[in-house]
Formats: structure tokens, sequence, C-alpha cells
């Protein structure tokens, strides 16, 4: 029987833990036996979520839980997840058990007869959210799609089951701006759909508000397009053409003997250039920042205290909890994640 592995990264989750416990643990014994980790990620969450995952794991050796030192974000406390978890299969789960975990059966089932690497979950009813999420949700996937170069499932979320090898293909991706289901459908392999209706979150509020979207769709359009840079170089032909007719309309006038009259339509054009341009640098500089960002070369995540076994070949993070320590010569100080 194959080793199965259920990543979930958690965010101010306390109230969720003990009923995504029970509800994960039942399908992952029912699917794998004693074969199976939950591997639980405290992104740096401000309430008891990690003191939760601490009893828990104590009662349960399949546990795995994860403290990061400092919230990193939820791409990045799921990568940590992902690099850790030792499983043959892994199903990526969030915390608020809006994704059923007990698709895991039928997933794994589609996984088998399809001869899949990746089934990933999509959404057909998206219950309990609000008419603009839901619109901002379409509208987003749809013109992702439409500007990226990779072929990104619509309304697919990070919901899905991978196998061991693309898994560590997607793990020798090191990028820091981290769109996880960009990078997947990247990869490429065997990926098949699975449908399915998304349920209202169990308890507490969403984590992924306006900005925190906003930010998510900046990485996925830079991450995985250069269409705004062409943009960038398309307005500039645009705005170079529009200024060899202005010269054209100004010459034309001094030679006629025409005043040049419109101080309104005048700076309409000044304002609408100057708009373009700062559009277009500051497209520029989003690009340039995350290449700063990627120059660094930083781990992308930092562990501050792990319960459980982990997998000792990850290779994106850096540990500094305990059991790191103290296998560094001497006892002391911590060591990269090898």
């Amino acid at each position: 029987m194959t080793f199965l592995s259920i990543v979930i990264p958690c965010f101010n989750e306390e109230l969720c833990l003990d009923e995504l416990y029970r509800r994960v643990s039942a399908v992952a014994r029912a699917a794998a036996g004693d074969d199976h980790e939950i591997v639980l990620i405290d992104d740096g969450s401000r309430d008891g979520t990690w003191a939760t995952m601490t009893r828990l794991a104590a009662a349960d050796p399949q546990i795995l839980a994860i403290n990061l030192s400092r919230n990193h974000g939820h791409q990045l406390a799921l990568t940590a997840g992902l690099d850790l978890a030792r499983g043959d299969r892994i199903l990526i789960l969030d915390a608020d058990l809006q994704d059923p975990p007990e698709l895991l059966h039928d997933m794994l089932a589609a996984m088998d007869s399809q001869h899949a690497d990746v089934v990933y979950a999509v959404r057909r009813q998206r219950a309990g959210e609000s008419l603009a999420k839901r619109a901002s949700a379409a509208i987003f996937y749809r013109l992702l799609d439409k500007l990226t170069d990779t072929t990104i499932p619509l309304d697919a979320g990070d919901f899905r089951l991978m196998s061991r090898r693309a898994l560590d293909a997607l793990l020798a991706m090191p990028e820091q701006a981290r769109f996880i289901r960009g990078m997947v459908a990247w990869i490429g392999f065997r990926q098949v759909p699975f449908a399915y209706d998304r349920a209202e979150r169990h308890a507490g509020t969403t984590h992924y508000p306006f900005a925190k979207m906003l930010s998510l769709a900046f990485d996925a359009v830079t991450g995985f397009s250069t269409a705004p840079l062409r943009f960038a170089s398309h307005a500039g032909l645009a705005l170079t053409g529009l200024s060899c007719l202005i010269l054209a309309y100004i010459a034309v006038g001094w030679l006629t003997g025409t005043a040049v009259a419109g101080w309104t339509s005048l700076m309409l054009v000044v304002v609408g250039i100057g708009a373009v341009q700062m559009f277009v640098l500051g497209m520029i500089g989003e690009y340039l920042g995350r290449l700063y960002i990627e120059s660094k070369k930083r781990p992308l995540y930092i562990v501050a205290d792990v319960i459980g076994t982990a997998r000792d070949n990850s290779s994106l993070g850096y540990r500094g909890d305990r059991m790191a320590a103290s296998e560094t010569p001497g006892g002391s100080g911590t060591r990269p994640i090898k």
C-alpha cells in the first residue's frame, strides 16, 4: 500500500481544527490504514491553533505538526507542508472544510482509473460565498486564462491529489512568488478534473480578503505571463504614433498660420499619456521587484517547531526547531533543510 499525506495549511483555524482532524483522520484511515500522515502547518497564527495542533499530535502519531516562525502566507505555508511531506500520494486541503475531505476516496479512484498524476478539483457550486466573491473569482480565472502562456484550469483552487513524481517536479521550482495551482499546471504529466460542490466554511471567517486575492492575482500573472510587459511595448508604440500625429497637427497649424487652440484637449492628452506611462513603469517595477526578491535566494519558509516525522531530504526551507538543532555538530544552532 502506498503512503498517503494530507497537507493542510492553517492560519487562525482554532475553531475548525478538531472537526477537521475528526473528518480527515476518518477518511485517511479508511483509504490507507496506518500508512498515512496528516501534515498540519501553523502559518504564524495568533489564536490557539498551535496549541490545538500540539494536543492533537500528542494523541495521534500520524500527525506531523509544523509551526512556522512567522506568517509566511498561504502559498508558502503550503509549500512548507509539501516539502516536508513523505507521502507517495499527497492530498492538498484547506482547513476551513469548504473542500470536503470525504472526496478523497473518489479522487484516489479517479487517479487509478485514469492513470493520472494530478486530480484537481473543479468547483461547480460555491456555497456560502457572496455574489461579489463568486463574480470576482470567475473573472480572475478567465482573465488569467487569457493572459498566461500556461493553461490553468478554470474554477480550480489548490484542492487536489498529486503523485510523488508530480510533487517532486513541483518542489524543483524554487521561486518565491508562488502560485501553486499554476505551477502544478505548468509541470505537465496527466492531469484530470474532478467536479464537486464547495461547502460553506465550517467556522470563523475567510483569511483571503480582497487585498490578499489581489496579491495572489499579481503573483499569478507575473509568474506565468509576460503579457503586461508586452502591453508596455505596445503602449509605447501607440504613444509614439500618437505623438507623431500631434507633431504633424502642430506643424500644419504653424505652416497655415492657424492658432493651435484647445488647452483642455491638450491637457487631456498630456494626462492620458502620463497615466499610461505610470502604469507601464509600475508593471515594469513589479517584474523588477520580483527579480530582486529572487536574486536574494532566501529560504522559502522557516520552521520554528516540528512534532512528528518530517521528510529528511526537503530543500526549500530552513529548520530552526530543536530536532534540527540537535542534529547539528555540537548540538547547537540550526541547519538548512536538506
